[in-house]
């Protein structure tokens, strides 16, 4: 009894089994006549031409166009402070007077002795073209009227010392000294940095020696500014390859003249080599099998819209997009989503919005991964 008991329920399991493969073979037939019947919703792009090239990447760190630290020349206390941390400065500025009281005077007292010592020599060199006064009391008195002048000039240049003006153009870093403080030669009073342009320095393997040269492209991005792209371009090669890491160390400069990068940035550079204008198609269009990549066309008839599977070459890839190499031009509309839900053939809904992609930014430069002179595949 018990064994026919079994042998009912394990009937009843497979009937029940069967039945349910009955049923999903039914749901997958009526599937394939909505797929061949009904529109599958998908989202469109319109295919654009866009700017690609072959990058080398590696890290970089900005610098600015002219850095100085404002030192005194001189040991004295400080007795008028002319900026604040932060400020710009115009070259000449004046930033600090160290106390020069006691050198003021002197100039005075020099300045004096030279007016009495050039009326002296007007007057002798008069009498001497009269021939009342021997040449040898005019050469005498103009040797004192020229140690008065150069007793002048060394006071002033002594005076001169007392004021420390900017050098450049440039932004003033944090102060470093207060009001009636000791300086001394060598003491950093502040920082100097002219940042109109960013000289951007970065190392290559020696192997890209030949791959790059002055006035190529460079595109630079640092996390301080997210999601920008600052560019510029290579001014200088450096003469000598590091023995110990086998590489040359490259500078680009950038325009910065919104003051917004700042010396001591790490940026990663990318040196973009042969530009070129080709049809780009977005990541989320293409299919794969096996090595041929497909993406979807869109074709109309009486009936509506359906796709249509066409095999491209692919080659770059740069923010979302890939270099198209043959297969499609500019302007053909092609599913940018919705690709997995559908086949050649099928028939598709654009869905409202569906081309927003059309306006997915402007042209932009390729950006395969590592250090290669190459094109990246995807």
């Amino acid at each position: 009894m018990r064994r026919a008991i079994f042998l009912i329920i394990v009937a009843i399991v497979f009937a029940g089994m069967a039945a349910a493969v009955i049923v999903r073979a039914a749901s997958q037939n009526t599937g394939g006549g909505q797929m061949r019947g009904m529109a599958t919703p998908v989202a469109l792009h319109e295919v654009d031409a866009r700017v690609f090239s072959d990058v080398v990447e590696a890290l970089g760190t900005a610098n600015a166009n002219e850095s100085v630290q404002v030192t005194a020349k001189i040991s004295d206390t400080i007795s008028r402070i002319h900026f604040d941390s932060g400020q710009r400065v115009t070259a000449n500025e004046i930033l600090v007077e160290l106390r020069d009281a006691e050198e003021v005077a002197g100039l005075s007292e020099a300045r004096a002795s030279l007016r009495e010592a050039q009326q002296e020599l007007a007057r002798i060199r008069d009498l001497t073209e009269r021939g009342v006064a021997a040449r040898s009391r005019l050469d005498e008195i103009q040797a004192n009227a020229e140690r008065a002048g150069a007793r002048v000039a060394a006071l002033e240049a002594r005076v001169a010392d007392r004021i420390i003006r900017a050098p450049f153009d440039g932004i003033v870093g944090l102060r470093e000294v207060s009001l009636g403080q000791l300086v001394r030669p060598g003491d950093v009073i502040a920082q100097l940095d002219d940042t109109s342009i960013i000289k951007l320095d970065f190392t290559l393997p020696e192997r890209f020696l030949a791959t790059v040269s002055p006035g190529m492209e460079i595109a630079a991005r640092t996390s301080a500014f997210a999601g920008e792209e600052f560019t510029g371009e290579i001014t200088q090669i450096d003469s000598r390859i590091d023995p110990a890491t086998r590489a040359v160390t490259v500078r680009a400069e950038i325009d910065n003249s919104d003051g917004r990068l700042r010396p001591g940035l790490l940026m990663t550079v990318e040196v973009r080599r042969d530009p070129r204008t080709r049809p780009a198609v977005p990541e989320t269009a293409i299919t794969r099998l096996r090595d041929q990549v497909f993406v979807f066309t869109v074709a109309q008839d009486e009936m509506g819209y359906y796709a249509v599977q066409h095999e491209i070459t692919v080659g770059a890839r740069s923010g979302g997009f890939l270099e198209v190499l043959a297969g499609i031009e500019p302007g053909t509309t092609i599913v940018r989503q919705g690709v997995h839900r559908i086949r050649d053939g099928a028939r598709i809904s654009p869905r409202d919005g569906a081309n927003g992609a059309r306006t997915a930014g402007n042209t932009v430069a390729a950006a395969p991964a590592g250090a290669t002179a190459g094109s990246a595949r995807p």
